[in-house]
């Protein structure tokens, strides 16, 4: 086959950095393991009328044509754009066969036709993390998601990954004040204060005026409110001094306050109240997150989520549900910026290339190569029994560590190709250091 032009937005990544990514994906596992999370895989199609039922986000999936017999014209599928319209259909699935509430964790793909960019993909991995409750969800679940989050950042800190900072807000915060100064149009206005960070202040105005109908004091006072941030409970009285008042946007302030609140006392400085965040996705009824890489802000936010209350229902019976997700490949494109000095110690998983003297003799090679691999140690035979010195830059150019020869001196021996060091080996005991077994990520 002809080399084929490069798709735009799908990347593959070498065997070193498919290294990197699954130590990266091992590690948020291990972290969602550790808090209770199950593990969870969805499938890759759902319905489009499913995954296009909350907000203006149909023209971001990527419909499916043909898939045997499933989809038809009335019932078009197509990949997923996220993870959690698949958990509210597995949910609504299996209702029955759950305890509630429930931790769901999946780490896999997801798609979504937008215009590829720096971090931003259309193929692309996300690990989530929700709880999804029967009826009632309990406010304290909305503190525990952002914990486990940054304690999974925390855990990829000696992968080269920096640390983060979880900005929250609360949609019935700014709902409530938007209404408190008479602005109808909520979705406008949080789309709109959803794009202070990119376009800024002033040009948020003219589209609250533009699509919001707000007039000058209108703006006045959403700008004032969006550029409030603070990781203390105080910011309350920051808003209060504005003069606005709802019903919604005083049970918005006393949530997101306690969030702060019990956040400062087991993270400090992680979480941090920033009012001009709304996320985008139509769902999201209560607290809403971002996450961003301190040092690392022009990425954008690495990690995000929310509260949604209304998006899985069985019946009469309602399940909500709060989460978050982290980009993976986002994550990635940070780490494989050549000034990270992110690495992989070599990108196959064998750690020794058995040598071998003669064709004839090959199946001497692989008796120790069975014999390494029956004690876990990850090994190859050499593809062909040429020179002793081109088998060993075989090892080298792969960057495997050892080599074994079968009839050395002394006869089974080991050379480490990195010292020149040649020792007796036995198949049946010698064990590699920890860092040579298997392929391990460092930052230069």
């Amino acid at each position: 086959m002809a080399k084929s032009a490069r798709l735009s937005g799908f990347p593959e990544r070498l065997p070193a950095e498919r290294v990197i990514e699954t130590s990266i994906i091992d590690v948020l596992a291990h972290t969602f393991a550790l808090h209770g999370y199950s593990a969870l895989n969805h499938r890759a199609v759902e319905p489009i009328s499913q995954l296009a039922k909350d907000g203006e986000i149909d023209k971001e999936i990527f419909a499916v044509s043909r898939l045997h017999s499933e989809g038809t014209e009335r019932n078009p599928l197509g990949l997923h754009f996220d993870l959690t319209v698949p958990l509210a259909r597995f949910i609504a699935d299996n209702a029955n066969e759950l305890s509630f509430p429930f931790r769901a964790a999946r780490i896999q793909p997801v798609w979504r036709g937008e215009r590829p960019q720096q971090g931003r993909y259309r193929e692309f991995i996300q690990a989530d993390i929700d709880v999804i409750a029967e009826a009632e969800l309990p406010s304290h679940f909305e503190v525990e998601i952002p914990l486990a989050v940054a304690d999974a950042f925390s855990r990829l800190a000696p992968l080269g990954v920096p640390g983060v900072k979880i900005v929250v807000n609360d949609r019935r915060l700014l709902e409530g004040f938007a209404r408190g100064i008479g602005l109808t149009n909520i979705q406008a206005v949080l789309r709109c204060l959803d794009k202070y960070d990119k376009i800024g202040p002033a040009e948020v105005g003219k589209l609250l005026a533009a699509e919001a109908g707000a007039n000058e004091e209108q703006q006045r006072l959403c700008l004032e409110l969006a550029a409030i941030e603070s990781d203390s409970p105080d910011f309350a009285d920051d808003v209060r001094a504005l003069g606005v008042e709802h019903p919604l946007l005083d049970e918005g302030l006393a949530s997101l306050t306690t969030m702060l609140r019990a956040a400062h006392e087991r993270a400090p400085g992680v979480v941090v109240a920033q009012l001009k965040i709304a996320r985008g996705l139509d769902y999201y009824t209560g607290a809403v997150y971002e996450t961003q890489l301190i040092g690392h802000e022009e990425l954008g936010s690495v990690a995000s989520g929310g509260r949604y209350d209304s998006l899985v229902t069985v019946g009469k019976k309602s399940y909500p549900g709060v989460g978050m997700s982290i980009g993976v490949s986002r994550l990635m494109a940070f780490i494989l910026d050549p000034d990270s000095g992110i690495k992989a110690t070599r990108g196959t998983p064998s750690a020794v290339v058995v040598a071998v003297t003669d064709e004839d003799k090959r199946s001497e090679a692989d008796v120790v190569a069975t014999a390494l691999r029956g004690r876990d140690i990850a090994c190859e035979v050499s593809p062909s029994a040429a020179k002793f010195g081109k088998q060993i830059r075989y090892a080298e150019r792969r960057g495997i560590p050892f080599v074994w020869f079968t009839d050395g001196e002394s006869g089974h021996e080991i050379k480490d190709i990195r010292s020149g060091d040649q020792a007796p080996a036995d198949p049946a005991t010698w064990e590699p250091v920890d860092a040579d077994r298997s392929p391990r990520v460092y930052r230069d």
